[in-house]
């Protein structure tokens, strides 16, 4: 064969291949383009509208959007999802680091399996679960207000997830329990890909514990330090589940979150339009928090 006509060949063979990976691709791409795309194009769509649901739509151009800036409900909502990530993402990944450093130094073998499968379990269980598990813990007489009483703290005592000052906290901590294991389980992970080399070196130049770990153990997880925020600021800010089955949003607004209120103006106030355009704002938001996050912590490779 001439190497003309291999080169011809070679060629075919090219644009069959890219061909056919298009075609492997495509099944996926329909899909995502029907369930994701498709819903998100809607849901911008009928931000635009003053509509029921059900009758006919009235053009509402940005007015919807000026509402969520400017109604002060809807602004304290959208408050309650960023104090959320204090204690969704912050405190996940600060004591995730805490005690993944802890568990990478003394366990080993089978306890140290079964310590991470205590510290992953609160992820794998049912939001709805430990929503409900939880508000029975906080409730005025359950299990927490009981260990206060028993050791002589019953001042401290109240209704953690019914009164103003306590009741966002509470949903905090129940959603830092929720993902401090996947935290931990991550970084422990990202831990144990860090060269030995590394740690023997900061030993023999005089580095203690906690130098070593901010000259060693915090630069080399970075990557992981960026999925843990990445994935616990998303949860804060989407929350539902927890809010949803623990306080309903109350006492008042206390505790609603920009994904409790569009549930409500969809389907109980019946403003599709306004509800979609919190949704296309809370989106937006999301996005404002998480690129940045991805950018900071992307690995150099220059």
């Amino acid at each position: 064969m001439t190497a003309p006509a291999v080169r011809a060949r070679r060629r075919r063979w090219a644009r069959t291949a890219r061909w056919s990976g298009w075609l492997w691709v495509l099944p996926a791409l329909l899909m995502y383009a029907v369930f994701v795309l498709r819903p998100l194009a809607l849901t911008f769509q009928y931000s635009l509208y003053h509509w029921n649901g059900i009758g006919v739509a009235r053009w509402a151009g940005l007015s919807n959007y000026v509402t969520v800036f400017t109604d002060r409900d809807l602004l304290k909502i959208i408050g309650n999802a960023f104090i959320l990530i204090i204690f969704f993402s912050f405190i996940p990944v600060g004591l995730g680091l805490l005690v993944a450093t802890l568990v990478r130094r003394i366990t080993t073998g089978v306890f140290g399996t079964t310590v991470r499968t205590i510290l992953f379990l609160p992820q794998v269980i049912p939001l709805v679960a430990a929503g409900i598990a939880w508000s029975w813990l906080l409730s005025s007489n359950g299990l927490v207000n009981q260990l206060l009483r028993g050791i002589g703290l019953g001042g401290l005592t109240r209704a953690w997830l019914g009164e103003f000052d306590t009741a966002l906290p509470a949903v905090g901590v129940i959603g830092a329990w929720v993902l401090l294991g996947l935290c931990t389980i991550l970084l422990v992970t990202g831990m144990s890909k860090i060269d030995p080399a590394l740690y023997e070196a900061a030993r023999l130049d005089g580095a203690g514990p906690v130098r070593e770990f901010l000259a060693v153990t915090l630069p080399s997880l970075r990557q992981e330090i960026g999925v843990c925020l990445t994935v616990t600021v998303i949860a804060a800010l989407a929350s539902f589940d927890i809010v949803y089955i623990a306080t309903g949003g109350g006492p008042g607004l206390q505790t609603t979150v920009p994904g409790l209120e569009i549930y409500r103006l969809a389907f109980a106030q019946r403003q599709v339009g306004l509800a979609s355009a919190l949704g296309v704002v809370l989106m937006a938001l999301v996005l404002l928090c998480v690129l940045p996050i991805q950018r900071l912590t992307r690995e150099d490779k220059g």
